[in-house]
């Protein structure tokens, strides 16, 4: 299909170009109240719009078909609101608001997840449960009633998927059966651990009795899964390059050729690459780029100082922050470190959980980091805490919080209108996180003097920065390559061995990163925007000359909410030229 044709505009309707604000402003409300919010209740919970609380998405087919009518009659409605008759931001909704609608109606009409992936099922109900036992937004009975609701409608779930699901990937299946015994736990153990303040007596047993229903529900799906989905899992992952092309116009408003992407990704793994080697022979000429590497992996903390090694970053990079100018931070009030729930420990080592943008009773946000489990071997923990060396711990601290993932929590009271708030370009949040990891050094932080004692430290860090580099790179070219076939076709073996060796990884992270690669396939968009972003920054830069000033760039580069890059160049440069 081609894209251009699929976003060419419908006949305008005949309301007047005053009227037109108004209009889109209203429809925009509308659309968040009929379709957007009430078919996604676990994310409207996050959000922070509670009367969603007690439902559970409807995951039927005809649901699916029922969803896809409402995007194609409110894709028609917004078609029809004129662009230019707009101010630059409210512009710039409509076309995210367009882009969002025409994402989800691809996911549905061509992804098809819902008929491939057995893990959205069983993961998506636990994920339900989760949101609302992990924020204390209301009283502990008023959370666990809607936990009760939501159970009662998730064993429905998981028979709708057993209608729906047709010749998944084996790779799906797998993942899911690997997931099951953490969900089963989840419910088993961190549920009920998570409302041991509930007090409601009849709350309580319509709980123990909803719960084990979903556990019972659950274990049966699992059995099912090996013996029934399993055997005949044999459909194809790979979205193919059409499919591709339009996720990635539709979510990141990039319509770059696949095979210039894919040089452009080449690039940049090879500059990190001749970086990371430049400073590992600074520091020993003796060894390989790799043996210093392997070096590097054996220097971390003990795992019971771990969250306390984190914590010890926080003031050195706030610090750094006001007193070099970096970025205006909105307030004191730092995320809370704890360990990542146990449900998603098999896939992260560490995220940032803050509150919704609508959230108004609990405003805390979380830092959450995996520690080894208590009965893992010692080669198992040495391979896990590799992941938090003197290197990575510097630049994990950036991404998730000081300047990345929090400090753009943090704005979120000065992102420009709900549209903002809600839908979000992955290029700008994580491109934002992965990009400050580098700018911070770059602008010198962690050189010796500035949180670190020598320069042998200080090489160091820079060269966990670029391994975290390499990562994203290697991720970059493994989604275009094996979903597509540009610049050559890649098995999942061939994307494993890539991880290890152009990207710098462990096997264990290799297959991962592979892994997650198969179903989240524009996961590019962590280089993508942090390259995105750096673009932008030189050209503002050459429009500014001696008047530019990066603490303002940083600022101005928020206040434009979670858009894509492609709308902020519109309205920090006021033209419409290419962000790559």
């Amino acid at each position: 299909m081609n894209i251009a044709a699929a976003q060419k505009p419908k006949p305008r309707s005949h309301v007047s170009a005053d009227g037109m604000p108004q209009t889109f402003h209203a429809l925009t409300e509308e659309y968040f109240d009929t379709v957007y919010l009430p078919l996604s209740p676990t994310s409207s919970t996050a959000l922070g719009f509670h009367q969603y609380d007690t439902q559970l998405e409807d995951y039927s087919a005809a649901a699916v078909q029922r969803e896809a009518a409402l995007q194609h009659e409110y894709e028609k409605k917004f078609e029809e609101i004129d662009p230019t008759a707009l101010d630059r931001d409210d512009a710039g909704d409509l076309a995210i608001v367009l882009g969002s609608i025409r994402s989800q109606l691809l996911s549905l009409e061509t992804i098809r997840m819902w008929e491939k992936n057995p893990d959205n099922y069983s993961s998506g109900i636990t994920n339900s449960a989760f949101v609302l036992m992990s924020r204390k937004f209301a009283s502990a009975d008023t959370r666990l009633r809607a936990v009760v609701e939501r159970e009662r409608q998730m064993p429905q779930a998981l028979l709708e998927a057993r209608k729906n699901l047709k010749n998944p990937p084996r790779i799906y299946t797998e993942i899911a059966i690997e997931q099951m015994p953490g969900l089963i736990s989840f419910f088993q153990t961190d549920l009920p651990s998570g409302f041991t303040d509930a007090t409601d007596p009849q709350v309580k047993a319509d709980f123990a009795k909803s719960n084990a229903d979903v556990i019972a529900a659950l274990q049966s799906y699992e059995q099912w899964l090996k013996t029934d989905l399993l055997p005949r899992s044999n459909g194809d992952f790979r979205f193919g390059a059409d499919t591709f092309s339009r996720k990635l116009s539709y979510d990141e408003m990039v319509d770059t050729p696949l095979d210039k992407l894919l040089q452009i990704g080449y690039a940049d793994l090879h500059k990190n690459q001749a970086e990371f080697a430049r400073i590992a022979h600074e520091l020993d000429p003796s060894k390989t780029p790799r043996e210093v590497l392997a070096e590097l992996a054996a220097m971390y903390p003990p795992p019971d100082q771990l969250l306390q090694a984190f914590h010890n970053t926080f003031t050195e990079l706030t610090d750094f922050i006001r007193s070099h100018h970096i970025i205006t931070i909105p307030g004191d009030v730092q995320p809370t470190l704890e360990e990542t729930p146990p449900f998603m420990r098999a896939t992260t080592f560490a995220s940032m959980d803050p509150p919704g943008p609508y959230e108004t009773h609990s405003k805390q946000a979380y830092f959450n980091v995996t520690l080894p489990e208590k009965d893992w071997t010692p080669e198992h923990i040495a391979e896990h805490m590799a992941m938090f060396n003197v290197g990575t711990i510097i630049s994990t601290s950036i991404h998730e919080a000081w300047p990345g993932h929090y400090v753009q929590f943090l704005w979120t009271p000065e992102f420009p209108s709900k549209v903002r708030k809600i839908m979000g370009a992955n290029s700008n949040i994580e491109g934002w996180a992965h990009y400050t990891e580098q700018m911070m050094l770059d602008e010198g932080f962690a050189q010796p003097g500035v949180g670190v004692k020598d320069l042998r430290e200080s090489r160091l860090i820079r060269l966990g920065q670029l391994q975290d580099a390499l990562l994203r790179d290697a991720r970059f070219i493994v989604a275009i390559r094996m979903h597509t076939g540009v610049g050559g076709t890649m098995s999942f073996d061939d994307a494993v061995n890539f991880f290890v060796t152009e990207g710098y990884q462990s096997r264990a992270v290799g297959e991962m990163e592979t892994k997650r690669g198969t179903s989240d396939a524009t996961y590019l968009y962590y280089t993508l925007g942090k390259l995105e972003i750096m673009k932008l920054r030189e050209d503002v830069k050459k429009k500014q000359g001696s008047a530019f000033s990066l603490e303002q760039f940083h600022d101005n580069f928020m206040r434009q909410g979670f858009a894509p890059i492609k709308i902020i160049r519109k309205a920090m440069l006021g033209d419409d030229s290419p962000t790559l």
